[in-house]
């Protein structure tokens, strides 16, 4: 299947994010884009009786899912797996006609995947995502032939697509201001779970001498207990854009964000605004009532994407988020592709079958690691409006460095620090790119540029593993392919680099000229 390398920081987050990653990597993408959300904090404390007093059940069920999800030790191993006798595949096989499928199918499920999660409240996609895992890691225990592997990265794909019900769902659950704490449980359940699952499987084969096929064994059970557990999440009442509870006593005047600008605005009553999305500090998420104090806002699909659309457009008016969301995209497509491939680069510079590999210590070290970096840049006070983008540009360039270093050195252990410098650097910024974009964002908008952010990465993939990778494309072996990755991170530093400079120098001219009139004024 696909589930190569990668961590939990990911998911993306996501929101869209992001998404613990995909264990193998894959899901690397939607975690760091799936952090904490700064500026969604609501009201303190929750009223008596109401949503916020039974936060903790929900938050639990969901955290263990996520952590149980997340215990995949056979992940770190997957390429040896593939390759070896239980599966019996070619290098060309694995690389070029069985990976590239999980993109397609990504992509292709994404975009109905978003709408069907909010139409149905969560919940049954939840479920949905637990039973494709759990088809995935069957049919890699037990199918044979290339046609039947290439119909389980279907599966993963899937799975992967899902994933977003997994953090939208405690939002439809929760209070505003529960938000951000809930948020970062169950982000570190996936990534609890994820470092669990890596160190687990690395002392298992190195330590107990077990098989791969017995790992994922231990995946398949851990996988089956997390759906177990999705079985006993409350059932919400409500989503973001389908079905959204309104109460009468409230105004219907709604505070939204002004893109253009960065400030909160109140809205005129004679803007029209998406149905359900009030101000969620006025009207409670999942409260107990009688029909006529609360009426449930039933939206047909025209109408919601023809306010998504609008509303887009309005968030990408703003100069600054479209920066961030750029970078967002282009990297998440070029990261996607590195933890994606990354296994099959180890496997040739040393390959597994006459050595000892320490994929899995690699995983839990560059997660843990980038954990920490993203803790530290969440302290860290700067101007990330002045110097946002030449920051991107230069740690786009250190990005570009270690891909290159790891493709042209082929020392395994060079690799690997590498790698671990390639997942810190990245967690770190899209860390802050998720801040950049979250700030003073309502959380149904959060979503939407996510999910658009994502969508628009899988689509550059998409694209990048046609020419690249697929074998009915260029078909290219692995280390011209790293070579192709590294040129391209380095050419999204030389862009950023390029619009940093021509902005500090404007911001610059613009305070000069404002010095230079402030004598006129007096």
């Amino acid at each position: 299947m696909g589930l190569k390398s990668g961590g939990a920081e990911a998911r993306p987050e996501g929101v869209a994010a992001a998404g613990g990653d995909r264990g193998r990597g894959r899901r690397g993408q939607w975690a760091a884009a799936r952090r904490s959300l700064p500026g969604m904090a609501g009201p303190r404390g929750a009223r008596p009786g109401g949503p916020g007093c039974c936060w903790a059940l929900p938050t639990a069920l969901l955290c263990a899912y996520g952590f149980f999800c997340s215990v995949r030790p056979s992940e770190p191993f997957l390429t040896r797996y593939l390759l070896g006798q239980h599966k019996n595949l070619s290098k060309t096989q694995v690389f070029n006609e069985v990976y590239p499928v999980w993109t397609y199918s990504y992509l292709a499920l994404l975009f109905p995947v978003f709408l069907a999660t909010d139409y149905l409240r969560y919940k049954p996609v939840v479920l949905l995502q637990g039973l494709s895992l759990i088809i995935t890691w069957f049919m890699l225990l037990y199918a044979q032939g290339l046609r039947a592997i290439q119909f389980l990265e279907f599966f993963y794909g899937m799975g992967t697509a899902t994933d977003v019900a997994y953090y939208s769902y405690i939002y439809s659950i929760v209070d505003v201001d529960l938000y951000q704490k809930v948020t970062s449980y169950c982000r570190s359940a996936t990534l609890v779970g994820y470092t669990v699952g890596s160190v687990s499987g690395q002392v298992l084969v190195s330590v107990a001498g077990w098989s791969l096929f017995s790992l994922n064994v231990i995946s398949l059970t851990s996988i089956s207990i997390a759906f177990g557990t999705a079985w006993f999440l409350p059932m919400p009442q409500k989503s973001l854009f389908f079905h959204h509870v309104s109460s009468q006593p409230f105004s219907l005047e709604m505070k939204v964000m002004d893109c253009k600008n960065g400030s909160a605005v109140q809205d005129q009553p004679s803007v029209q605004r998406t149905p359900g999305w009030e101000d969620e500090t006025k009207v409670p998420l999942n409260v107990e009532g009688s029909a006529a104090e609360k009426q449930e806002q039933k939206v047909d699909i025209v109408k919601v994407l023809k306010d998504l659309w609008r509303d887009l457009l309005q968030c990408y008016s703003s100069w600054t988020m479209l920066c961030w969301s750029v970078w967002w995209a282009l990297s998440t497509c070029g990261y996607f592709q590195v933890i994606n491939y990354v296994q099959g680069l180890w496997e040739m510079v040393l390959p597994s079958h006459s050595t000892e590999i320490y994929n899995g210590g690699v995983e839990a070290a560059s997660t843990l690691l980038g954990a920490v970096a993203v803790f530290v840049v969440g302290h860290i006070k700067t101007s990330w409006a002045m110097w946002g983008e030449v920051a991107l540009a230069l740690f786009s360039f250190l990005i570009a460095a270690a891909v290159y270093i790891m493709d042209t050195v082929r020392n395994i252990w060079v690799c690997y620090a590498s790698y671990v410098v390639f997942r810190i650097i990245y967690m770190l910024l899209i860390t802050i790119a998720t801040f950049q974009i979250a700030t003073n964002l309502s959380v149904e908008r959060y979503a939407l540029v996510f999910g658009v952010n994502t969508f628009i990465a899988l689509a550059l993939q998409t694209l990048l593993t046609l020419i690249v990778v697929d074998a009915s494309g260029l078909g290219l072996d692995i280390f011209t392919q790293f070579m192709i990755y590294a040129s391209y991170f380095a050419a999204i530093s030389l862009v950023f680099l390029g619009s940093g400079i021509y902005s500090i120098i404007r911001a610059y001219r613009r305070q000069e000229q404002m010095q230079s009139r402030s004598p006129e004024s007096h």
